[in-house]
This record gives C-alpha cells, sequence and structure tokens, in this order.
C-alpha cells in the first residue's frame, strides 16, 4: 500500500492513514484488543455491519457540502471498494457499506484527493456538524452560518479534547429561527440572532445545550439568548472539556452529556464551564465570515435546450420541489430520494449538471435528501427534464410523503425491525391513497429500526420504532406508534408520546386510521393540535384492535422486505464507545498520548501539548486501578480513586495528590512555560505508575 501514500500532500492526513493501515496489522496479529481496534477504527469512520467480515464506511461532510468533484471522487470510491449506492444520512453524511478492512486506508487515501474525511464520522468523537441545508439561500436568515459551521468543523477536527470521550458529541446550525437544523435536540444547537450594540448590528447565536433523542429524548435547555460569534469556539471547547472529564464512561446507555446536564444541574454544569475558560487556548476566537461572503457567486450558466414543453408532472414538480432563494431570479431545487438511497450512475451525472447550470455543489439534507442551489428561475424546467432522465425527479419533497428511516435491519447490528421496508410501503400507502400529502409539508413521518432514534422518530408528528413483540410462543415484528412530536422554531420542539405496540405488517393500517381520522374530525386544526385536543389516549384506542396480538396471522411473522420468518438478532452496537479493560493496552494508550504531547510541545502547539499529556495521565491511572479491580466511570472519578486507593494510602509517592497534578490544566493559562513544565510532571509520574505496575505484575 506505499503507492497511495506519496500522493497525500496532506502531511497529517497521510499520518492519520498510514495509522490506520499499521493498528489492522497489529490487529490482525493479535497484538491489539479487539475492543481497543474497535475504538481506533470507529474513529476514523469504519464501522462494523450486520453481515460478518465488512465494514460500513461513513464519509463525513461538514453541513452536508459535495462539490461536484467531490461527488465525482466518492463515486469513484464506491465503484471501486463497495456495492455503487450512496446512502445519505440523518447527518448529512454519506455512507458506503460491504467494504473489506483491508482497503480502508487504501479508500480513505483516495477520497481524500479531493478533501473528503473519514476522520470522526463515527465513535466517541464530535460527529459532523450539520446545519440547514439552506443555510446562505434562505430569505429568512439574519446571516448565512456557513461559514461558522465551517469553522466549527475545522477547529475541533483532531482536536486532542474530543478524542476519546465517554460518548459521541452532536452539533447544529440552524439557518433562522424556523430551527430547521433542529438546535433542541441536540449537545449544542445554535440558531442566528442580529443584536444592535453601540449602534452597530452585531452578529450572534442563541444557544441551546444538553438535547438529544435515543431512548430518553431530552430537550436542550438555552443557555444563551445572545452569544457573538467570536465566543462560539471557546464555549465549545470549554463544553467539551468538562464532558470529557465529567462524562460517564461506564454506562454506555447513560453516557451522553443529557445526562450529565441532568445529573449535574445546568447551573453546576456552566458554573464548571466558566470555571475551564482560564485553560482554553483562545478567549475570543474570531471567524473570518466577511471574507466567506465576499467570494460567495452565482453562476452564470448558460442557456438550455428543453426536448419539450413543460407538462403537468413539472407543474406538480414546481410546487412541492422547487423553493425560493433570496437570490433575486434564483430557485433552489430539493430532490427527494427515498430512503436516503441514490446509486454513482446518478451521482456522476448529477456531478456534471450542477457543476454546468447551478453552483457545482449539492446539499445534503437531515431528511436524506438533497438540495441544489443557485439555479436561475428560468432553468428549472430543464431541471426537471434532467432529473426525470435519472429517475431523482419524484414530487412531494420535505412533505408527509418524504419519510425519513434509518437502515434498520439492512445492515445495523442494533436494528430489531425493517425501517427501510415498512418506509417504503408507507410511502406507497401516501402515494397512491392520499397524493393530497404529497404537498403537505406540515405533517412529518420518521422511523427508527430501534430505540437509539438515528432515524428521529420521536421528534416526529408520527414516528415509528422497530422492535419486537410475543404473540403467543412466537416473537414477531413490530412497531411502535408514536405521535405528537414536532419543530416548534426558535429552539423549541416536543417529543412523541408511546402510544402503542402493533406488529410491523399492520404499519400502513395505522396510518390509514391516522390520516382517515385526521381528515373527518381535525376541521382545519393542523396535526399536533388535533393530538393535543383528543390526547393520548383517544389515539390509544383508535389503533388498539391492531395492537390484539391473538389475531396474527401467519403474514405478520415475517418482516417487510423478507421472505422468511422474523428472528431477533441484535448484534453489538457501536454507536457508542467500549469500556476498555486491559492494562497493558492502557498503558500502551498512555505512553502514545505522552508521545503526541512531546511532538505538539515541539511544535509550539502549548494547548494540545497539555491535553495530550492530561490524557496521558488519566490513562495511565485507569491502567493501575483496573490493575487492582477499582471500576471507575469518568475522568473526574478516575482521578478521586487514584488518590483513595493509592496516593492517601502511600502506596504511591507522588509528591502531593494525583488531583493537584492533574488539575493544574485548568489553573494555568497554555502558554509555553507551564505546557513545557506539565509536560515533564506527566513523564514523571507516568515512569512512576509503569514501574509500580512491573513490580505488581512481578510480585
Amino acid at each position: 500500500m506505499q503507492s497511495f501514500r506519496t500522493e497525500l500532500e496532506n502531511p497529517i492526513v497521510e499520518k492519520d492513514i498510514i495509522e490506520l493501515e499499521r493498528k489492522i496489522a497489529l490487529f490482525k496479529d493479535g497484538k491489539i484488543d479487539e475492543e481497543k481496534f474497535r475504538s481506533l477504527r470507529l474513529a476514523r469512520g469504519v464501522y462494523g455491519q450486520r453481515q460478518q467480515g465488512v465494514q460500513m464506511i461513513r464519509i463525513k461532510l461538514p453541513y452536508g457540502r459535495v462539490s461536484s468533484d467531490q461527488l465525482r471522487r466518492i463515486s469513484k470510491v464506491s465503484e471501486e471498494y463497495s456495492t455503487g449506492r450512496l446512502h445519505i444520512t440523518t447527518r448529512q453524511d454519506i455512507q458506503i457499506h460491504y467494504v473489506s478492512l483491508d482497503r480502508t486506508p487504501e479508500l480513505w487515501a483516495e477520497l481524500e484527493k479531493d478533501d473528503v474525511t473519514l476522520r470522526e464520522a463515527c465513535g466517541n468523537t464530535v460527529r459532523n456538524v450539520t446545519a440547514s441545508e439552506t443555510a446562505g439561500i434562505d430569505p429568512n436568515e439574519p446571516f448565512d452560518v456557513t461559514p461558522y459551521a465551517d469553522a466549527t468543523f475545522k477547529y475541533f477536527l483532531r482536536n486532542p479534547i474530543c478524542q476519546e470521550m465517554g460518548r459521541k458529541f452532536k452539533m447544529a446550525f440552524s439557518s433562522s429561527d424556523e430551527d430547521t437544523g433542529l438546535s433542541y435536540l441536540h449537545d449544542l444547537g445554535f440558531i442566528p440572532k442580529m443584536k444592535t450594540v453601540n449602534g452597530q448590528e452585531v452578529r450572534g447565536f442563541k444557544v441551546l445545550l444538553g438535547g438529544g433523542l435515543g431512548s430518553q429524548p431530552r430537550h436542550a435547555d438555552a443557555v444563551y439568548d445572545f452569544l457573538e460569534t467570536d465566543q462560539i469556539i471557546p464555549f465549545i471547547e470549554a463544553v467539551l472539556r468538562i464532558f470529557d472529564r465529567h462524562g460517564e464512561r461506564a454506562r454506555r446507555n447513560k453516557a451522553r452529556m443529557k445526562f450529565l446536564v441532568k445529573d449535574l444541574g445546568l447551573e453546576a454544569f456552566l458554573e464548571l464551564v466558566e470555571q475551564e475558560k482560564k485553560a482554553l487556548p483562545f478567549s475570543t476566537y474570531p471567524i473570518d465570515a466577511a471574507t466567506y461572503d465576499a467570494v460567495q457567486t452565482l453562476p452564470n450558466a448558460p442557456e438550455a435546450k428543453l426536448d419539450a414543453e413543460p407538462g403537468l408532472d413539472y407543474e406538480l414538480w414546481k410546487l412541492t420541489n422547487v423553493l425560493p432563494q433570496k437570490q433575486e431570479g434564483f430557485v433552489s431545487i430539493g430532490v427527494r430520494v427515498p430512503l436516503g438511497d441514490f446509486y454513482i450512475d446518478q451521482a456522476r451525472k448529477l456531478a456534471d449538471l450542477v457543476e454546468t447550470y447551478a453552483n457545482s455543489e449539492l446539499r445534503f439534507t437531515l431528511r436524506q435528501n438533497f438540495l441544489i442551489r443557485d439555479v436561475r428561475e428560468d432553468l428549472a424546467p430543464y431541471f426537471h427534464q434532467e432529473l426525470k432522465k435519472i429517475g431523482l425527479a419524484e414530487g412531494g419533497y420535505n412533505s408527509l410523503a418524504d419519510i425519513t428511516a434509518c437502515p434498520g435491519t439492512d445492515t445495523c447490528n442494533l436494528g430489531i425491525a425493517s425501517s427501510t421496508g415498512i418506509a417504503a410501503e408507507l410511502e406507497k400507502v401516501i402515494l397512491a391513497e392520499y397524493p393530497q400529502y404529497l404537498k403537505n409539508k406540515d405533517l412529518v413521518i420518521k422511523i427508527s429500526g430501534c430505540m437509539n432514534a438515528c432515524g428521529q422518530h420521536n421528534m416526529a408528528h408520527i414516528g415509528f420504532q422497530g422492535m419486537s413483540m410475543k404473540a403467543g410462543k412466537v416473537v414477531i415484528p413490530a412497531l411502535q406508534v408514536l405521535l405528537g412530536g414536532g419543530n416548534l422554531g426558535d429552539g423549541n420542539g416536543r417529543f412523541a408520546d408511546k402510544v402503542t405496540k402493533i406488529p410491523s405488517k399492520r404499519g400502513p393500517e395505522a396510518l390509514r386510521i391516522l390520516l382517515n381520522d385526521f381528515e373527518e374530525n381535525a376541521a382545519g386544526k393542523d396535526f399536533l393540535s388535533y393530538y393535543d385536543e383528543k390526547g393520548q389516549i383517544y389515539f390509544y384506542e383508535l389503533l388498539k384492535e391492531l395492537g390484539d396480538a391473538s389475531t396474527v396471522t401467519p403474514a405478520d411473522f415475517i418482516d417487510w422486505g423478507n421472505t422468511e420468518e422474523y428472528k431477533v438478532a441484535v448484534g453489538v452496537g457501536e454507536c457508542a464507545g467500549v469500556v476498555l479493560d486491559l492494562v497493558a493496552t492502557l498503558l500502551l494508550e498512555a505512553y502514545e498520548k505522552i508521545d503526541l504531547g512531546k511532538e505538539a510541545l515541539e511544535e509550539g502547539r502549548w494547548s494540545d501539548s497539555i491535553y495530550h499529556h492530561y490524557a496521558g495521565l488519566i490513562n495511565a491511572a485507569k491502567a493501575i486501578l483496573l490493575g487492582e479491580n477499582v471500576t471507575t466511570n469518568s475522568y473526574a472519578n478516575i482521578i478521586a480513586k487514584f488518590d483513595q486507593n493509592f496516593v492517601e494510602n502511600g502506596k504511591i509517592d507522588l509528591g502531593g495528590t494525583f488531583a493537584e497534578k492533574v488539575y493544574q490544566i485548568n489553573k494555568y493559562e497554555p502558554k509555553e512555560e507551564f505546557a513545557k513544565a506539565y509536560a515533564a510532571q506527566a513523564l514523571e509520574i507516568y515512569d512512576l505508575l509503569k514501574s509500580y505496575r512491573e513490580e505488581e505484575v512481578e510480585a
């Protein structure tokens, strides 16, 4: 694999890829523990799938943007290493499947030729920074959030403070008060605001903290009504440092930041954030949005020839798929991608189309579609014609028929029932029986294959969650029906109620019952108002008969999209990290972090050096604690228990407490003198702990 390395111009990226190749070799030689290797590959976008021996690769596309060249590169990689199918995720990434582990470094190197990364697309890292796909063109936006989302992505990529947190961390930027980025269900969410300060219009953000979905959804708290733009990076960094230090690491189902905020209380959490500010490398971090804004141009597209005059199908498509832009004379085109799946032959033609007639980019959306931006109004019929030729001209963009669904049992280890199968059936019902809902953008259906909510089912007006249920002595595929969720705007939202559980094959009938009842009785109310008026019990009674397990038929034993009877086959999920419990592995990892700290010190990156040495100390202490069978659940807990078990009783003499040594990290500014002193102290303590371990093993 040596040949691909020399083609990369970025030495940092090259180092990443060579390191992945090296760790794959060590793993295959049995020199790295399987759980440790899993953690490492996840942070490089390499994710195990339901089928043994192959990997899912998640391609990280900040705020969903992909250029024509990048889309061609992704298509080339999918053709050579995968199956040719591209899957759009609810975090604006692209996933490809059935990739050999051995070929992942080569695949990554190929992507990086057009500046496409896998780094931190999975694992306990800062995941893809998402944003409204309309950012920069939204008629209602106070300003374009794109440069702020981009700066956030770049600042935290490879940042030592967020490489191995207790769980993943998600951030989103909305373009306006409509909050289409769904800020309220993220660890951190940002909504743009303008404020007059000393007679000047100043940009800032409303900031929300501590939201999340999963089995226990939590609405984020508004912590700032207005935070100036040069403060968002320092604030995010302080939050991440506190989450990294105090977040749960033993019980992964309690390890998201929402649980830490709940346990500590919002006021106490924010006090820790405030105390951390002295340790930050920047007290302010201006983001040069003016330069970004100045270079934005509109395309000068050539005239295009239509094969025939636009017909009724164009007019219907135009109603839902052609959207206004704030730029006069231009529109954007929403392309509905059922189940988020499209193919490389379509992608290549798309790349050519937008390069010639638009602004040479797409933005993937949270609803698993994509948006073509900056299309001259007169070219809309031509786009419909060309999209129709490649099978991407379905109407109903962002309508009820535009159903969001995770991969479910198709490829995911955690899938319990087929989310894509039921989504396809529900779309058929809407198209055939309720075509009027192709124009309805006020009702949303979302589906997840398990409780982890990758399909965001528990924030939808109508949600379905894959599960199983008993029917006599048989287990059959089932759906939990949830109702009453929705985005209310400006950082406010509501989560859906669990109404009932039904066999999966009865999902289409459940939708018919709900839509028929709504049409007959809502009397012009929107769905949420109608749901609130009637209440959860009303809808339970409405659907109760469908949930009767005593009336199942043989058809209910087979899930959508399958031909064989259902079997529960849930593997080990990789949505979260794993607890590492091998002492030798942790000590080795501790030394690697200290080595990274030394490298950062030599390069003058004082803050990075301090954090790498800090992480090395924590890992070394955890290794010694595990050697004595002492369990821990957070970095702060490791520090406290190390003092209790080794320092206070005199087993290890550090010339003070471990806490005093380690917590210097937030007592001093990250300058050269402190960075060098902290590095020397860390190496000294590591040598002490390593010697202690060696003596214990030999005793």
